[in-house]
């Protein structure tokens, strides 16, 4: 079993609850976590490279403190910048070991140039914004023509929103301690953590709390598929959107859910064509028509839907149905703009999931784009209460899940896909996957990884993130499951 430092997201209080009982059994903490520090320089940073280790007047300093110690013993050339004396009685007991062996400090960056800085400002207790002399700092420090090595958490970022605290350092490698936190990978964490990895100090697994969330990816086990099998073995999705004017996203949708394996799949159009020529195996079939969709079927709604008054009177309708349903795309503005369609929701037995991009979270919750991203997870939190669902808040950081358990959190993920027409593939892929037999949950999940992975292999490949097409994103995708499912155990038949 992985160790919950490598899967498990606590909260702030849940993280004090882990250092406390570590307290109480006894474990050296910030030794621990030096080691550790010195360890990823060792294996990260050339010897003799010429290190700057910035370190803070908390904990977090204290840590640097000892690496600083102990990597001026492996052969570095290091240079400790303290712009202010400890306060805590860890941290000045690092300085003073660290002055016994003759280590000096400097109070101001000055004309240090060095190959790497080591970044101990600021770890998760940054709780106000950075300002004067420490936001001046920190854009120095951001400023060198340096990689940079942050310890736990990029300083000036908050380590639960992922948003900088007026400045942050932008680091090429962060080494969190203890376990990862969510701001590191959500929000605009991922622009300033760079590469993250995750060190439990051998924290001992039962010290661990609940965890508030998780980072650990569906099994696709249950995808794997039996020789005796036909099309009726893999689920039926029905897709309802494309008004007059917005044909393609119904479609997308739509060839997307035949890509990651649905065993059929109808879509309904307020003006159908006869067939799609890319995929005419596609089912296409009027609104109308969508009213008498059986209740086995996966059903998706919203994608090109409009906003129109006969939209909205088909949404009414369709919400009552017992199908497991994915609400996208204009479902949701539809969804927002009323508050009958929102109690008809809340009302719902059946499994139901939410979809919205950062703006559709902000009309589901009167609210505006930037709010939303300041703290998406507070916004996913929002969004599960009102809504009494499950909720998948696309993005940078994208979160699944409901109230009731510890949200999902995907790592993974690329600028390739900001453009039109991924979402509509998205929600194609997690109504596929539903439709397989994956819970809701692990559907969205599994789709989104599938989805983001696409975005980074393309943007490998491509040496950029530039041109991604909705075609091209299906065959990556259709590539990675089938990949994962060989993995699995998947007979060669």
């Amino acid at each position: 079993m992985n160790h919950p430092a490598l899967s498990d997201l606590l909260d702030l209080r849940g993280l004090r609850q882990l250092e406390l009982a570590a307290e109480h059994a006894g474990l050296a903490l910030m030794p621990r976590a030096a080691a550790a520090i010195a360890d990823c320089c060792r294996q990260h940073i050339p010897p003799g490279s010429t290190l700057l280790v910035a370190a803070g007047p908390g904990n977090n300093g204290g840590d640097a403190l000892l690496a600083a110690s102990l990597l001026q013993q492996a052969g570095y050339a290091v240079d400790v910048l303290l712009p202010q004396a400890p306060t805590s009685p860890a941290t000045q007991a690092a300085l003073v070991a660290w002055q016994a062996r003759g280590g000096s400090v400097r109070p101001t960056l000055g004309d240090a140039r060095p190959d790497w800085l080591l970044d101990g400002l600021f770890g998760v207790g940054l709780s106000r914004p950075l300002q004067g002399a420490w936001l001046r700092l920190i854009r120095q420090l951001d400023d060198l023509p340096c990689r940079r090595l942050a310890i736990d958490v990029p300083s000036g970022l908050d380590a639960y929103t992922g948003q900088p605290q007026g400045a942050a350092v932008r680091a090429d490698l962060t080494l969190t301690l203890l376990g990862a936190k969510p701001g590191l990978f959500t929000g605009q964490g991922r622009d300033y953590s760079g590469k993250v990895l995750i060190d439990s100090l051998d924290c001992p697994p039962g010290l661990y709390p609940p965890p508030a969330g998780r980072l650990t990816v569906p099994s696709v086990r249950p995808l794997l598929r039996r020789h005796a099998s036909h099309k009726g073995s893999y689920g039926t999705v029905s897709i309802v959107g494309s008004a007059n004017g917005m044909g393609g996203a119904a479609i997308l949708a739509g060839r997307a859910a035949l890509a990651l394996g649905a065993g059929k799949v109808f879509v309904h159009a307020q003006s159908p064509l006869p067939l799609d020529p890319q995929a005419p195996e596609l089912m296409l079939r009027s609104w109308q028509d969508s009213l008498h969709i059986p209740a086995s079927h996966v059903l998706l709604l919203g994608p090109g839907l409009g906003l129109s008054d006969d939209a909205h009177a088909l949404m009414a309708k369709l919400i009552l149905h017992d199908n497991t349903l994915i609400l996208d795309a204009d479902a949701l503005n539809l969804l927002a703009a009323d508050q009958l369609l929102q109690e008809k929701l809340r009302q719902r037995r059946y499994p139901t999931l939410l979809t919205p991009h950062p703006t559709e979270a902000a009309r589901l919750l009167d609210s505006d784009t930037d709010t939303i991203q300041q703290d998406r997870l507070a916004a996913w939190q929002q969004l599960c209460l009102r809504y009494a669902g499950n909720v998948l808040l696309k993005g940078s950081g994208t979160l699944i899940g409901n109230a009731s358990q510890p949200y999902r959190l995907l790592t993974r993920g690329s600028p390739a896909l900001a453009v039109a027409g991924q979402g509509d593939l998205l929600g194609g892929s997690i109504a596929a996957l539903l439709a397989q037999g994956l819970s809701l949950l692990d559907a969205a999940h599994l789709a989104a990884e599938l989805h983001a992975s696409a975005g980074e292999h393309y943007e490998l490949a491509q040496g950029g993130p530039i041109g991604l097409s909705a075609s091209t994103t299906l065959q990556l995708m259709t590539q990675e499951l089938n990949l994962r499912l060989k993995q699995a155990g998947a007979p060669a038949f």
